[in-house]
């Protein structure tokens, strides 16, 4: 009887694994699309990222690592200036940030992190990070507005009108739901579904070393370390327990920045932690991290196959552009919910020139050339919003808002 138990309780595990990767799929796969990087390798990745994030964290940590949509406007950027095999070395190099970051929490505790980065920094950049794609967003939803706009109300529909697990893949089902309209209405060439091996590896990208690379991809870090410490506390209300101090959040931050690191020496994007799988454990009450590593097993074996890679290489550009016009708005709007979470205060003179500085920046294009080297974009917006937090004298009110 025992046997049989363990045999089923295994089974459940192995089903529900299935489940998480299938809400992280869809978003996990969009990034790579979108800036040019090989889905498999995508999926690879993540689930090697994964892996690794669960052997620094002592297996103790119920959290899947996939595709970070903060780096895909600066990717798509970098690549134009530095070339994909130099963006791939920046991609490897945003493992820094979380490297440091690991430290100095382990040094100082988490209260310097959110001293360092407060609402009224995170907030802005957050939002640059959803809008500074809405232009390309717009001119692949072009392509064909019928395609973009079923993918669109296909994923706002599941978002809003979906009961369980369902309504935590608006990406995936959009997908699925522009694709096969794209089928039955338009010319969708398969030949090279048709042609592609069933078993195959994914496409591995070797990086080339690039300074500039890499110091335009690591101040876009700050976002997603942010939602990384968010979402660990996210996990501890779910699971019941507090991961923050065991195995401690020095160990997590370290955990996804090797998993960083070495997506980008695969040629995979940034990975971070995933909020749809984190609100799948609330719902499948199923927070065993056994679990999560199934999920990411299944992601290593679904990246062999060659024709799915393949096959997701064939969706139209107008599905993916309807996607983009919700999820980048959605961003946007999170940037805001962290403000107005946190009651950041934009009647405080400090806080708006923070704000402001680092909008019209990032919004602006605004870039700072030394030599070779060039940083721009929400890169340079956030920095400086860091430096303006740290130099600009406190008032009253811009105390409480940060406290």
């Amino acid at each position: 009887m025992n046997t049989e138990q363990t045999n089923l309780s295994s089974l459940r595990r192995g089903v529900v694994g299935v489940q998480f990767l299938f809400v992280a799929f869809g978003a996990t796969v969009l990034v790579p699309l979108l800036v040019g990087l090989d889905p498999s390798t995508a999926l690879f990745t993540a689930g090697i990222g994964t892996l690794i994030f669960h052997l620094v964290t002592k297996g103790k940590v119920p959290i899947f690592l996939g595709s970070s949509f903060a780096f895909i406007a600066p990717i798509i950027k970098s690549t134009e200036l530095y070339g994909l095999p130099g963006t791939i070395s920046g991609i490897a190099g945003v493992a820094l940030v979380y490297f440091i970051m690991s430290a100095l929490i382990k040094w100082q505790g988490n209260r310097f992190i959110e001293r360092l980065f407060p609402p009224v920094v995170v907030g802005p950049v957050i939002i640059l990070i959803g809008i500074s794609l809405a232009g390309s967003a717009v001119d692949m939803a072009e392509t064909n507005w019928a395609l973009a706009f079923i993918s669109l109300f296909t994923a706002i529909f599941v978002s809003i009108m979906g009961k369980g697990l369902f309504k935590l893949i608006p990406i995936f089902s959009g997908i699925v739901a522009g694709y096969i309209v794209a089928l039955i209405f338009y010319d969708v060439d398969l030949a090279s579904v048709r042609d592609a091996a069933w078993i195959g590896l994914p496409q591995f990208v070797t990086p080339v070393f690039s300074w500039e690379a890499i110091l335009f991809m690591i101040p876009v870090a700050i976002a997603p370390v942010i939602e990384h410490i968010g979402d660990v506390y996210v996990v501890n209300t779910v699971a019941g327990k507090d991961f923050v101090k065991d195995p401690g959040l020095h160990r997590t931050m370290l955990g996804d920045g090797l998993a960083c690191c070495v997506a980008g020496l695969l040629g995979g994007p940034p990975v971070t932690t995933y909020s749809e799988v984190t609100g799948a454990m609330s719902i499948t009450k199923v927070t065993d991290p056994r679990v999560i590593r199934i999920a990411a097993i299944t992601a290593i074996v679904f990246s062999l196959i060659g024709k799915i890679s393949a096959l997701l290489k064939t969706i139209p550009q107008a599905v993916l552009g309807g996607l983009m016009l919700l999820l980048f708005g959605t961003i946007a709007t999170a940037g805001v919910a962290n403000m107005l979470k946190n009651k950041v205060d934009l009647s405080d003179t400090r806080n708006i020139v923070i704000f402001s500085m680092t909008m019209t920046l990032g919004i602006g294009g605004a870039a700072f050339t030394w030599g070779e080297f060039s940083l721009s974009g929400i890169g340079l917006a956030a920095i400086v919003g860091v430096v303006l937090n740290l130099v600009l004298p406190r008032g009253k009110s811009s105390d409480k808002s940060q406290s």
